[in-house]
């Protein structure tokens, strides 16, 4: 396959996992009706994303803009989703990022306009996948500045908390972006249910945690 048919090979099958995400998400109640966007990154310089006003649970191919990374302009008619510069700034800043998912579900947005901590030192999946979660103050979506407190915070986590406005997983591929963002919201579920009830949840200590992270004992683990 010449190198322009395997590019526009690699484009179709993101977008068909974008597609397939969407729906996903809105089935298991992580995005709802138009609120939310995402991106993959195709190229170094390029990513695909979700256009302005786009429904996540009924994407169409025409509703992925491709936009350059470097200079934010797009390919086509359709305008992306107006929060490219957080999608960028991740993408700058993490080389590793290959998808992004910026939703706001139930639990896990009620944890973003609250003060309540969210812990990973839980059970299996929360140790790993929320083992580095960082906490972005509130700025207006869309904006310059956003993107750059996004873009720093995610230097230093795969997860972010969007202070009264939402959530932004990424990792390395739409499976794993996919499971992040379940763990999130689950644990969430189980932090905000606990704290209702009176429920003390029984924290596994800092050794265990370390031991299961550094000797592989889920997946291998992921450095940032």
């Amino acid at each position: 396959m010449k190198r322009g048919e395997n590019m526009s090979h690699q484009r179709n099958m993101v977008k068909r996992n974008m597609i397939e995400l969407g729906k996903y998400l809105i089935e298991h109640e992580l995005a709802w009706g138009n609120s939310g966007n995402m991106s993959a990154r195709v190229e170094n310089n390029s990513m695909l994303m979700t256009g302005s006003g786009t429904q996540m649970g009924a994407l169409a191919e025409n509703d992925l803009v491709e936009v350059d990374i470097e200079t934010k302009e797009w390919t086509g008619d359709r305008k992306p989703s107006k929060e490219i510069p957080m999608h960028e700034m991740i993408y700058k800043n993490r080389a590793d990022a290959q998808v992004i998912i910026h939703s706001s579900p139930f639990w896990s947005t009620l944890i973003a306009c609250s003060d309540i901590p969210v812990l990973s030192e839980l059970f299996v999946e929360s140790m790993y996948y929320l083992e580095n979660v960082a906490y972005v103050d509130y700025f207006h979506p869309g904006t310059k500045e956003l993107g750059e407190a996004v873009g720093e915070k995610a230097k230093e986590a795969n997860v972010l908390f969007l202070k009264n406005h939402g959530i932004i997983v990424f990792d390395d591929s739409f499976k794993e972006a996919s499971m992040r963002i379940e763990t999130l919201e689950l644990t969430c579920r189980m932090l905000v249910t606990a704290k209702s009830h009176g429920i003390n949840l029984n924290r596994l200590n800092d050794e265990t945690v370390t031991d299961f992270l550094e000797s592989s004992r889920y997946k291998p683990r992921k450095k940032l």
